[in-house]
């Protein structure tokens, strides 16, 4: 296991924010949509727009089976996170592409705001949380954004929308962008 895709969803270099055992990563891991994980073997160009809503169900009930182990809350090793954080990381990653979605469905061409995903973990206690509630909290936050990704149709999945950063993508993009990130976290764990 590496925490190297930590930093993927992240517009901004993140800190590790009062966990000094946690790296921050600072790469920008936009490549995924034009070529395939070395590390996870996930191919973006291969994502059928139909198919998203299914895998991310899919995604969402094996993290259940992760949470069930007793183990979940334990690190492998130091630098790297738990299970259990790891899914906590996953359900907030569902949350906030699901925003950003509202808003590329809502407003053309919007910025989305930063979000520090290092920041996040110890402020939300993601080492500490249950994980079944995270488990439950997780599978809703992954059928509402898959329910929001079935709803777009036709010319709105080239909708755009950007990072601080300049990355712009569409609806389609973000959405196997998205993908990539909680299939790659959920390999991190296997």
């Amino acid at each position: 296991m590496t925490p190297a895709i930590l930093g993927a969803v992240t517009d901004e270099p993140t800190t590790s924010a009062g966990d000094p055992t946690i790296e921050p990563d600072t790469k920008d891991w936009t490549w995924v949509l034009e070529r395939p994980c070395p590390e996870c073997g996930f191919d973006s160009r291969t994502v059928r727009r139909e198919e998203v809503k299914n895998r991310f169900y899919s995604n969402a009930s094996a993290w259940r089976g992760v949470l069930e182990h007793p183990d979940a809350g334990r690190r492998p090793e130091p630098g790297v996170w738990s299970p259990l954080e790891y899914a906590c990381h996953v359900r907030d990653v569902h949350r906030v592409f699901g925003e950003r979605l509202r808003m590329m469905l809502a407003v053309d061409d919007p910025l989305f705001e930063n979000w520090d995903q290092d920041a996040a973990a110890v402020a939300g206690g993601y080492a500490t949380e249950d994980p079944a509630r995270v488990a439950d909290e997780l599978v809703e936050a992954a059928a509402a954004v898959s329910r929001a990704y079935a709803s777009v149709e036709g010319a709105r999945w080239e909708r755009p929308g950007r990072r601080s950063n300049g990355s712009v993508f569409t609806i389609e993009t973000l959405a196997r962008y998205h993908l990539h990130d909680v299939e790659h976290h959920l390999h991190d764990v296997s």
